[in-house]
């Protein structure tokens, strides 16, 4: 008998009525939630790469809000009320951040 490990997935998301966090749903059923902040605090596009190495990103951003959500498949590009809408997140990466 052959044992297959099935990782759970992303299977839904949502931003929270105040635009302050992204709810996911998973495979397994369950509702997971990431903040807003920790979302483009976790950006890895290579504008806030370079940023990053060059010192220039920021510790924080307070009230940043979630914008609008494209479902790519295999990630999410989220916009954010900063103007920043060059991150892709994919699901395994959500899940990680959502404490999976």
């Amino acid at each position: 008998m052959t044992m297959t490990l099935v990782i759970p997935t992303v299977t839904a998301c949502e931003a929270s009525a105040d635009l302050a966090t992204l709810r996911i749903r998973t495979t397994d059923g369950d509702a997971l939630s990431v903040p807003a902040e920790t979302l483009r605090l976790s950006c890895k596009c290579a504008h806030c790469t370079r940023a990053r190495f060059d010192d220039r990103f920021p510790e924080r951003f307070p009230g940043i809000a979630i914008t609008e959500i494209g479902d790519l498949g295999y990630g999410l590009n989220i916009s954010f009320s900063d103007g920043h809408n060059r991150g892709i997140y994919p699901k395994p990466y959500l899940l990680s951040l959502a404490g999976r």
